[in-house]
């Protein structure tokens, strides 16, 4: 069983900043990738940022500068850090975590509930 929980989300003005946190609980399961995705309202949900097994990370362009995805592996802990956030940046924000059980082939995705970030102008 995996279970996904994200925190620090809320409300921050223009330019403000907020760090995410997402702890996975998880029992014979192997973590590769760890992610953070985003929903706005009436739109798709789309990639922030993502970190592999490797330290290797990648971004979606519109927050390339200003956010920082980073992970504790001894905690099983991924956090995003959002500088400089925009209005545009308004969304529920949802951890992602992907790998396998132990003696496994299929690779499985497992999802937060989901945060909220709102920043006003």
């Amino acid at each position: 069983q995996v279970q996904v929980v994200e925190s620090g989300g809320g409300l921050v003005q223009d330019g403000g900043s907020l760090r995410l946190s997402c702890v996975v609980s998880a029992s014979a399961f192997n973590i590769d990738d760890m992610a953070w995705h985003r929903q706005a309202p009436g739109t798709q949900r789309e990639l922030v940022a993502r970190v592999t097994s490797g330290g290797g990370t990648n971004y979606v362009e519109s927050v390339q500068g200003r956010f920082t995805i980073s992970r504790d592996n001894a905690k099983n802990t991924v956090y995003l850090q959002m500088n400089s956030l925009k209005p545009e940046d308004t969304a529920v924000y949802y951890c992602r975590v992907g790998g396998r059980y132990t003696l496994s082939n299929v690779y499985r995705n497992y999802w937060g509930q989901g945060t909220q970030v709102t920043v006003s102008s």
